[in-house]
């Protein structure tokens, strides 16, 4: 190949591999300069790959041929794993070791070292973890038949499954008696969009399909404990995916929550904040109005017994709708409550807000813990601006991409130190890594 010469999409190149990257590719150098993000190598391995996608400075692709295979590698143990989980080519010792150093690569390139990074969690299940589940269909016009599918990676195409490692073995077996019914009706796989599937810890399966060009059905919630508290929660809604991984990061998070206010940002239907701080005075903020409901309802839940029969009215605060305790007097002009002690414990201290993050910057004081879980884009300009004006003590910040918690915590190094990080296997024989980050003002 000669130099300053583009590949083009459909081509078949060779690489050296260097190293993996935050994303889960393998990363080559091309003898033409460009960059190549490949899927299925690993470091150190020479292969041949076919191009996926061409730009001008990189290419992506998927390796079709390998050489001299690293040592780590092993056979997938799905057909459909470049799909749905493209780390099942390594073992997962390995995998633990990359994710942890995927972390560290992430805040390098943001000039900072973490020196004191801890190895990767994980509760040593690597397959059937997936409390969640949806499938494409699949019409095989030689059959005439409907398969279960997923969509390969890198393209459209819809690639038939029968056999699937992640998700709990209740979403599988549900999802191929579905896809047996609609074959005894002889309905064809165009006709839905897609099929969702979800379960709890015991096995309960509630979903369906979604019929195109119809609104999405609503489903019967399902139920589930974390740390000892019940939260309900839609099948379509969001909700944790790994539940036994999540409740060992939130025991950690517990530890740092020190503070007797403490208010929990990007909420969602309120896991972290009610599992670690139900017994403060905890304010939680989400902008999802699905999720929302479900966020009244598990607050709701949290009362304690003596005050379950207590209204809750919803009111509106400088724009933003919040659940607060439903009384028909006036406030007394000092501050105080008048109602009994007993109404005052602590349960009686949750505060839902529907508001976004970025826009309830109003709730954010000095003498707090701030607990973020924001969604992979990371947290709005605004909201880091105003935690380096009010600097609260500690910031708890849990996130789902490294990359951009890096670039957020950087901004926040201002004011704040690392004093812990830690990696979490939420998304086993995946690339997904979720970093725990607690800041200690300076």
């Amino acid at each position: 190949m000669n130099n300053g010469q583009k590949n083009k999409k459909g081509t078949t190149l060779t690489a050296r591999i260097e190293k993996l990257v935050p994303g889960g590719q393998a990363f080559a150098t091309l003898e033409n300069g460009q960059k190549a993000f490949i899927w299925n190598a690993l470091p150190e391995e020479d292969v041949t790959f076919f191009v996926t996608k061409a730009k001008s400075s990189y290419v992506e692709g998927i390796a079709t041929e390998i050489k001299n295979p690293n040592p780590h590698r092993i056979e997938p143990k799905d057909p459909c794993y470049l799909s749905t989980s493209p780390w099942q080519i390594m073992d997962f010792d390995y995998e633990l070791s990359q994710k942890t150093e995927l972390v560290a690569e992430s805040f390098r390139q943001e000039h900072i070292k973490l020196t004191d990074l801890n190895h990767c969690i994980t509760d040593k299940k690597p397959y059937f973890y997936r409390n969640k589940m949806e499938y494409a269909l699949f019409w095989d016009n030689d059959e005439k038949c409907v398969y279960l599918a997923l969509h390969a990676r890198g393209s459209h195409r819809k690639e038939k499954i029968a056999i699937s490692s992640l998700e709990h073995p209740k979403i599988l077996q549900r999802a191929l008696e579905t896809v047996s019914e609609l074959n005894s009706r002889h309905e064809e796989a165009r006709k839905y969009q897609s099929l969702l599937l979800r379960c709890d810890q015991q096995g309960n399966v509630e979903g369906g399909l979604f019929e195109n060009g119809k609104p999405h059905p609503v489903f019967n919630n399902l139920t589930d404990e974390i740390l000892g508290v019940k939260y309900s929660y839609s099948p379509n809604g969001f909700f944790q995916i790994n539940l036994p991984v999540y409740e060992l990061a939130l025991k950690e998070i517990k530890k740092y929550v020190k503070t007797d206010n403490v208010l929990d940002l990007y909420s969602g239907v309120g896991t972290i904040g009610l599992s670690v701080a139900r017994d403060k005075n905890l304010t939680l903020i989400e902008c999802n109005t699905s999720a929302y409901q479900e966020l009244i309802k598990n607050c709701e839940a949290a009362k304690n017994e003596d005050i379950s029969s207590r209204e809750y009215k919803l009111f509106s605060f400088e724009g933003h709708p919040q659940l607060l305790r439903g009384r028909s007097e006036e406030p007394r002009e000092d501050g105080r409550d008048e109602r009994p002690e007993k109404e005052n414990d602590l349960h009686s201290r949750i505060t839902p807000i529907l508001a976004k993050s970025e826009e309830a910057l109003e709730y954010i004081t000095h003498d707090q813990t701030v607990i973020l879980d924001p969604p992979r884009a990371g947290c709005d300009i605004r909201l880091i601006e105003k935690l380096l004006e009010i600097t609260p003590s500690t910031i708890i910040y849990l996130s789902c991409n490294p990359t951009t918690q890096a670039r957020d915590i950087a901004k926040l190094l201002k004011k704040y130190r690392i004093k812990k990080a830690q990696p979490f296997n939420f998304f086993p024989r995946t690339p997904h890594i979720e970093n725990l980050a607690i800041l200690e003002k300076i």
